[in-house]
């Protein structure tokens, strides 16, 4: 469902966050219903089509539970099992928000928050709201931008229709910006554990350190900063599914722990000697190719054999076709409500632009092309001079081959990328942050140099 059709309502005592949300949300959804007592929601549940409840932790009312946000929760959960919970919490009380994701809920937000993230998050969740199944094996517009009509996203969506009632493990491939988050939240709300959290983990930006604490919890004294009991992502996913994005840039050491912990599907916190059992469905995504992971130098394969029952390999946007216009139409439509601009369609010239270009970016790049197309038009149609391309990735296009003379500085490049890699234990972010470019570029000049 989108956002600009959709009633909201906003539970909260507190009267200038109702106004801020408020005044927020007015331009871009149907309705918005402000309610200050949360005893008031059984009955405008009964009388009101809701899409989604934003929903405050603590209250200061009759019920005295100490985290009246989980009260109300399961009592909406009890009156309408299918209607999306946002939980808004405070910094200090997100151990409560995990809470409130294990019994039900959709997301949560921090306060303060920013508008942008707020806006996403509700999107989010009105999206992946009764997912359902269309003709022909493919998956519903119930998640946000699974779009195509292309022969490999037929394929891919076919795929995911088999796999996703399953409780396989499942490796999503794919390079940078195609779209692998989204396929793996359509793998769990089209799974018989979408009722329960489906959390998400970019353990590649992990230290050793937080690596444990996130994804195993830690117990109060377990080092300096842990004040107080915390669950990690594991028991927060418990009954749902865990996506563990960038799993190719682990390391050795953190890759033992993980296997340890889905072999024998128990973690044991920081600070503590008692086993916590888990029942977790497991995602997995990384833009390393297989063959590349496969090198038990940077990956067990012991490991890739647990993670990866089944494989999903998301198709970059350049083989995809006719899905570049379906995409570009979806964004331009998309931002054209986002901006308050009037642009439906393309001219010939802006089509012709968009289908002739490579897209090393992939969906990514198309988006954020599209949004700023929308932005700085001034015509009534987006026209190609309207349309333009990432700097950032035209700088990283390949180049022509390198001549003979200048072998020397190749192999200096070479040199220097396997020094850095290998210094990094293989971990692709912190090796492409020291040689100051991005990842993409790093994979590319990986495969150049076979390294």
């Amino acid at each position: 469902m989108k956002l600009r059709n959709a009633t909201i309502l906003v539970v909260d005592d507190d009267p200038d966050l109702l106004t801020a949300v408020s005044l927020l949300l007015k331009p871009k959804v149907s309705r918005v219903i402000k309610e200050p007592n949360p005893d008031h929601i059984p009955s405008i549940l009964s009388r009101e089509e809701i899409h989604l409840v934003l929903l405050d932790m603590n209250f200061k009312s009759a019920v005295n539970t100490g985290n009246e946000g989980l009260f109300w929760l399961a009592r909406i959960k009890q009156l309408k099992p299918e209607l999306p919970v946002v939980m808004i919490t405070a910094y200090g009380a997100i151990d409560l928000a995990v809470d409130a994701l294990k019994r039900g809920a959709t997301d949560f937000m921090v306060k303060p928050w920013q508008n942008d993230k707020l806006e996403a998050t509700l999107e989010d969740a009105l999206a992946l709201r009764k997912p359902r199944l269309k003709s022909g094996n493919a998956v519903a517009a119930g998640v946000p931008e699974l779009i195509g009509e292309s022969d490999v996203m037929k394929e891919l969506l076919v795929k995911i229709n088999k796999i996703a009632p399953t409780d396989a493990n499942i490796l999503i491939l794919g390079e940078n910006g195609t779209g692998k988050d989204i396929i793996a939240s359509t793998l769990h709300y089209l799974s018989p554990r979408n009722r329960k959290p489906f959390v998400k983990v970019d353990v590649g930006a992990l230290t050793d350190t937080l690596f444990e604490s996130e994804l195993f919890g830690h117990r109060k004294g377990a080092f300096t900063d842990a004040r107080e009991d915390r669950s990690g992502r594991f028991e927060a996913a418990n009954g749902g599914t865990l996506f563990l994005d960038e799993i190719g840039n682990i390391t050795l050491q953190q890759q033992a722990k993980l296997l340890s912990v889905l072999q024998n599907r128990q973690v044991v916190p920081l600070g503590s000697n008692h086993p916590v059992p888990v029942d977790i469905r497991l995602l997995c995504a990384t833009n390393v190719p297989l063959a590349i992971l496969a090198d038990e130098q940077r990956f067990r394969k012991d490991l890739i054999y647990r993670i990866n029952t089944v494989e999903v390999q998301v198709p970059p946007l350049r083989e995809r076709g006719k899905d570049i216009l379906l995409l570009a139409a979806h964004f331009l439509g998309v931002y054209s409500r986002k901006y308050n601009k009037d642009f439906e369609v393309f001219d010939s010239s802006a089509l012709q632009k968009l289908r002739s270009y490579h897209y090393p970016g992939n969906v990514r790049e198309l988006q954020y092309c599209i949004e700023r197309a929308v932005i700085m038009a001034e015509g009534e149609v987006v026209t190609d001079s309207d349309i333009v391309f990432s700097p950032i990735e035209r700088a990283e296009a390949p180049q022509a081959a390198t001549p003979a003379a200048g072998n020397n500085l190749v192999d200096l490049e070479r040199n220097t990328i396997k020094s850095v890699v290998d210094k990094h234990n293989g971990n692709i972010s912190k090796a492409a942050r020291e040689l100051g470019i991005t990842r993409t570029a790093l994979y590319r000049r990986l495969n150049k140099y076979d390294i």
